[in-house]
């Protein structure tokens, strides 16, 4: 034993120390490595680019730690490696361990911290991140670390957690570009980038942009030529005014809020019956089309039953809570499924109000962010107190709590549901409401639902802000909570909604998460500004959007060049407007509004246009009862708004899944963006545009009887919401004739095509020629312009 010399002890008390997991961060064997000097990397760093002359941790260090460091050495307590947390000030500047002469950060010297000796390491044994968590820093990175250290070190509270504070608005004196506020902040920061504004769109692509952004469906040929040729006081603005306030707008905000209340038809898991929730929806469209006041619009759907005047609207509004999946399963566990509603309800509370992944510490604290395990069960039993049957409900039968819609009610204080398709007399619609009890609420360990610890009682993040003792620890409470003006994520959240509904991105991208491991603001004195202005000014939605689609920076052309995609791909700095492709319901929603198809009857219960047959007999446990098999609808509600689609959670419309739709199985911000050859399938095949094509042809040829000219370009500018150009119009003649010659050969049979469908033409024209048209006019919808805003 004594014949060990001393390197062989300290390698195997290291071989121990790694095998528990133990890995200290303060390098015990840290003097058998050659160190690299402070010169040499200083020489190293001479050659890294875009360090910044001052280190700011929000924007330059925070990101680095988040990323690399955070799961090992961040807030999760339980997960520390070498007892070091990154977290805070306070833990990084301790001693590591017993080894009081060493510190992972000494500010101002970064000689002295270990840190820096880690990430500059060559032995494998001590480099960190380590090789085996494949992580790893780039020269910029760790030079940007040591310059932080030299500089001070200092932390700041994440940038989320602080509560807005009224910026200075920049002065640009030598430009006349700005419209609004929104447009100063933006110039400032282009011109720091060394940018300029692009040009102001044309008149044409200006009006279908905002007709589509404000109502999701496009204008006409004659709103377009009206507001092109419109030269008497503000066309523009007075546009705005007018779109605002129709129900085209209502019906579509209230299509986005569907994706984030999870909104669905059916109840999922593997039965699927149907639910009646359509009630609540019509709910949503008049909501909007009041202009609610966005803290009002909320407080309804998280406490409306708990407001001192409660009356059928403010309880139906709280079905928001209740849209989760709901499992009708004999021999399921009623707790466990108790537990999973409400870990759903929970979950989209912090997705649509807080921006942040709750569902990440129902296991375990946090790993990134510092929300504690007892804390999100804290916030849990808020929402577990709904007066809920523990136990599955019947087939058929609607699970309690709910509240029955009939005519009186329909014609009284819910006159704005839409009752006069209403399959039954009586309209049963899930809600919210209290215990006279309060039902207890645990920590559980590893979020298992019969694993109780300590109890916990309403509670809510201190990172966020703690819940003032004057607000009574129920929903209404957490109500008052989210809208404290001390609360610092309510309006940046909502604002940051509302411009990605204008501009396609927020101006933080990460949407659904604004915590440590979302994207950080690219203009954070905007969001600020915007957020203050939001909450000071009433939560007036329709404001806020008018003041975005006012300013300069929305009104740019969306034509990009070499330089610009360069310098900025993901256009952050906002030189541009975005081009963005229509969601899945614009796209149908403009083949049925420009084909002259569309019904615009609002509310009511959903209805089912075309799919592909037998579609949900496809799928296995796919429903019962009216859910087990695909009715389609007739008459006018084929031709209805695809905010009325019925929604079966088990299959969605595949149509709309193909263009990026929320599949609704949870709460959903922002949807996904893809270009897949099956979005190219369904516009070529789908019946209904097969229609819609029809349908146009026929209009244009009442229009223009014997005017083929006239005809192609009038179903080319409802398409596109511009005339086609001299090279446009000669490509689509030559188009139209090569349909004709084909049909005149027998390779195209004009009666087959014209008869898809239920529409009937009562067009005095022959076969041919409506047949040649339509495939003109199809070809038309086909173009990446008819399904995109520029």
């Amino acid at each position: 034993m004594k014949t060990y010399n001393s390197l062989k002890i300290k390698l195997s008390l290291k071989e121990m120390l790694i095998s528990l997991g133990v890995l200290y961060f303060c390098g015990v064997y840290y003097s058998c490595e050659q160190k690299p000097s402070t010169s040499e990397r200083v020489i190293a760093k001479a050659d890294i680019q875009g360090i910044p002359e001052k280190i700011d941790f929000t924007f330059d260090v925070k990101p680095i730690l988040s990323d690399r460091c955070f799961i090992c050495h961040g807030p999760d307590k339980n997960a520390i490696e070498g007892n070091l947390s990154l977290h805070t000030a306070e833990d990084a500047y301790a001693a590591l361990g017993e080894n009081k002469d060493r510190f992972a950060i000494v500010p101002n010297k970064p000689e002295e911290s270990e840190l820096v000796h880690r990430i500059y390491s060559e032995d494998a044994n001590l480099l960190m991140p380590p090789l085996e968590s494949n992580l790893e820093l780039t020269p910029k990175e760790k030079a940007i670390l040591e310059k932080w250290i030299a500089q001070g070190g200092e932390y700041k509270e994440h940038w989320a957690f602080i509560a807005p504070v009224k910026p200075e608005v920049p002065e640009i004196n030598d430009s006349a570009w700005a419209n609004n506020e929104i447009d100063k902040f933006v110039l400032k920061k282009m011109r720091l980038n060394g940018l300029a504004p692009s040009e102001v769109a044309s008149k044409e692509k200006l009006v279908r942009r905002v007709f589509f952004d404000l109502t999701g469906l496009p204008p006409s040929p004659e709103q377009v030529n009206s507001f092109v040729n419109d030269t008497a006081g503000d066309p523009y603005e007075n546009l705005i005014d007018s779109l605002l306030q129709t129900i085209d707008h209502a019906e579509h905000m209230a299509a986005e809020w569907m994706d984030i209340a999870r909104y669905a038809d059916t109840h999922g898991y593997q039965d699927d019956f149907e639910r009646t929730m359509w009630p609540w929806r019509d709910w949503v469209i008049h909501a909007f089309d009041e202009n609610m006041p966005y803290n009002q619009f909320v407080t309804y759907q998280l406490a409306g039953d708990l407001m001192p005047d409660a009356d059928l609207e403010k309880i139906l509004a709280t079905g928001f809570n209740r849209n989760h999946k709901i499992t009708f399963e004999g021999g399921s566990i009623p707790e466990e499924y108790h537990v999973g509603y409400v870990e759903d309800r929970l979950q989209t509370f912090g997705t649509t109000f807080l921006g942040l992944t709750l569902e990440c510490a129902r296991c375990h604290d946090h790993k990134y962010d510092p929300i504690s395990q007892k804390e999100h069960f804290e916030l849990f039993s808020f929402f577990s107190n709904n007066k809920e049957k523990l136990s599955i409900p019947l087939p058929g039968e609607t699970p309690e709590p709910y509240i029955t819609i009939t005519e009186k009610e329909a014609s009284g204080v819910l006159d704005f549901v839409n009752f006069d398709k209403a399959p039954k007399k009586e309209v049963p619609v899930m809600v919210m409401y209290e215990r006279e009890e309060w039902k207890p609420a645990f920590i559980l360990n590893r979020g298992v639902y019969d694993q109780p610890t300590d109890q916990v009682f309403p509670d809510t993040p201190k990172s966020v802000l703690s819940f003032p003792e004057n607000y009574p620890k129920n929903r209404m409470g957490l109500s008052k909570w989210l809208f404290d003006n001390e609360n610092p994520l309510t309006a940046r959240l909502t604002i940051n909604r509302y411009w990605q509904r204008m501009f396609g991105n927020g101006l933080v991208s990460s949407s659904y998460d604004f915590g440590n491991q979302g994207a950080l603001p690219s203009h954070p004195e905007l969001l600020d500004y915007l957020a203050i202005k939001f909450r000071d000014e009433g939560w007036n939605t329709k404001a806020m959007l008018k003041y975005m689609a006012m300013s300069a920076t929305y009104k740019q052309r969306a034509v990009t060049t070499p330089e610009l995609l360069e310098q900025d791909p993901e256009n952050r700095l906002l030189a541009r407007a975005p081009r963005l492709r229509l969601t899945a319901e614009m796209i149908r929603d403009q083949a049925l509004a420009i084909s002259g198809l569309l019904t615009k009857e609002v509310g009511g219960p959903s209805v089912k246009p075309y799919q592909p047959e037998g579609i949900w007999e496809e799928t296995t446990g796919g429903g019962g009862g009216s859910t087990s098999r695909y009715v389609q609808s007739e008459g006018e509600d084929l031709y209805r708004k695809s905010l009325y689609t019925f929604w079966k959670r088990t299959v969605p419309p595949p149509s709309m899944m193909t263009f990026d739709s929320a599949s609704r199985d949870l709460c959903s911000v922002k949807r996904q963006e893809t270009n897949t050859p099956l979005q190219a399938l369904v516009l070529l095949n789908d019946p209904q545009l097969i229609e819609a094509s029809r349908a146009l042809a026929t209009v244009s040829i009442e229009k223009f009887p014997r005017e083929l000219e006239k005809q192609i370009s009038y179903v080319f500018q409802k398409a596109t919401s511009r005339l086609p150009d001299a090279e446009e119009k000669t490509m689509l003649l030559d188009h139209y004739r090569d349909m004709q010659s084909k049909i005149d050969n027998g390779i195209i049979e004009a009666s087959d095509y014209i008869a898809i469908g239920e529409y009937i033409s009562e067009a005095d024209v022959c076969q041919k020629e409506l047949a040649s048209l339509s495939l003109v006019a199809h070809t038309i919808f086909n173009l990446d312009e008819s399904i995109t805003r520029g």
